[in-house]
């Protein structure tokens, strides 16, 4: 009794003198989460046990995607490699950031350029993070545009294209291997050394108070589909009568799937998966003459039919993303800068094409208001190569809603489907919506003309 007494006498005493009027201390800012985006290379839609393979198992990817939100209409902004990653770093359509098409090690046949400008790791660096690249890079072979010149403060991997062999790591017989700026050559299968090199840095960053960014960009599956033997005879022997070819992409897939379960049980053990962020998506669509499953859609790719820039996509952060939730909202890897940048409170300095998602990522059911720039807005898709099919040309494509317009190659007459009524691409309704299709065809060629002032080849 004695205690409650002096207790109210203390604080009508407290209140008599003002204290209760000064405000509480607002609570200390949670942490800024540390970011792992894992990308690979050329997987197909439906080349997950979660997007309905039957044939191959991820249970580690699988349980990523259980963790958080799985997305259902996930885009790439192009049907191949560099145009997409230069968009996931920048934010920006591809052919504004110089890349319309694929970076090749050989001048002649190399479509694209990466333009000056603040990529993703500019920008986290200056939000306080730690930035590294593990993995491929394919944005530039030589200065100014190295990973470590343009935001990666460390940098273990390969700068090219894809490998000739996963074991000898070479391309045309030249060494793009790399740590930070020195050539290097480990030995080992490339998916097993890009995850050793992973599992280095985010274990070096442990017990630090600085949050990090680990960007790791596997060339698996692309060919060659060299998966290591022992992987090849399990997939055989669990899966009599499988195709040959399409033996060694699940037993590619399989072992990067245990390659990133290595990688989320360092961060476990760590004590750093509790508060990270891990994006899994793909560069583009699955590589049709290595047999890859794109789920129920048109082509593979290379193409601008759905198989070719559908991809599988993720995202689980614990406490933050409810678990088992899937979306089919139409998103694109031009999306995942903004977001980043909203969630780490940064402001862009440079335009920007993507839109943030960070609404739907952590509100469960967001407001109408909050997606609808996403909800409206057009989606442009673009390769430009240099093979007989196209003789330096582009070929382009974009999606409004449920309709989306096409060219299947330079020289062929655009093609129009409602992907509502036809997901599958079967029929070409230019020649019946043609009101449809002259509305597209203006969103499109006004987006080339905004496009076409941002060179894509080496000044010289």
């Amino acid at each position: 009794m004695k205690y409650r007494l002096f207790t109210s006498l203390t604080v009508l005493l407290l209140a008599g003198i003002g204290v209760s009027s000064i405000p509480p201390q607002p609570p200390a800012p949670s942490p800024k989460p540390n970011l792992v985006f894992i990308l690979a290379d050329d997987l197909g839609w439906g080349d997950l046990s979660c997007y309905g393979a039957t044939d191959l198992k991820t249970p580690h990817i699988d349980s990523l995607m259980r963790a958080g939100l799985r997305f259902t209409s996930f885009y790439a902004n192009s049907p191949v490699c560099s145009p997409s990653r230069a968009s996931l770093l920048s934010g920006r359509w591809p052919e504004r950031m110089g890349v319309p098409g694929v970076i090749r090690d050989d001048s002649t046949d190399s479509w694209g350029y990466l333009a000056p400008g603040p990529l993703l790791p500019d920008y986290l660096q200056k939000a306080g993070y730690h930035t590294a690249l593990v993995g491929k890079w394919h944005l530039g072979l030589e200065s100014p545009n190295t990973p470590n010149e343009r935001g990666f403060l460390e940098f273990d991997g390969f700068l090219g294209d894809m490998m000739d062999d996963y074991y000898t790591k070479l391309r045309n017989k030249h060494n793009f291997m790399r740590h930070n700026r020195q050539v290097v050559n480990p030995p080992g299968h490339a998916t097993d050394v890009f995850t050793d090199g992973a599992i280095r840095y985010v274990t070096s960053r442990k017990g630090r108070a600085k949050p990090f960014f680990l960007y790791l960009a596997y060339n698996a599956p692309h060919n060659p589909l060299q998966p290591p033997a022992d992987w090849l005879e399990r997939v055989q022997q669990r899966e009599p009568g499988i195709d040959p070819t399409r033996a060694k992409l699940v037993a590619l897939i399989e072992h990067m799937d245990a390659n990133v379960g290595r990688l989320l049980s360092t961060l476990k053990a760590n004590g750093q998966l509790k508060n990270t962020l891990i994006v899994f998506t793909s560069d583009n669509g699955g590589w049709g003459p290595g047999k890859a499953n794109n789920g129920p859609v048109r082509a593979f790719k290379g193409t601008m039919y759905e198989g070719g820039i559908r991809i599988p996509a993720g995202v689980a952060w614990t406490g933050h993303i409810q678990p088992g939730r899937t979306s089919d909202e139409r998103l694109q890897l031009i999306d995942w800068l903004p977001t980043f940048l909203e969630l780490t409170g940064q402001k862009a300095t440079a335009p920007l094409d993507g839109k943030s998602m960070l609404p739907l990522l952590t509100d469960n059911e967001p407001a109408s208001s909050a997606l609808e720039p996403i909800h409206l807005r057009p989606l442009f898709f673009i390769r430009r190569e240099g093979t007989d099919t196209y003789k330096g040309l582009t070929t382009q494509a974009v999606r409004l809603g449920d309709w989306k317009l096409l060219q299947p190659n330079p020289f062929s007459p655009y093609e129009l489907y409602n992907l509502k009524d036809d997901p599958r691409e079967t029929t070409d309704l230019a020649g019946r919506e043609k009101t449809k299709a002259a509305q597209l065809t203006r969103l499109l060629m006004d987006h080339i003309r905004q496009s076409g002032s941002v060179p894509w080849q080496k000044r010289n």
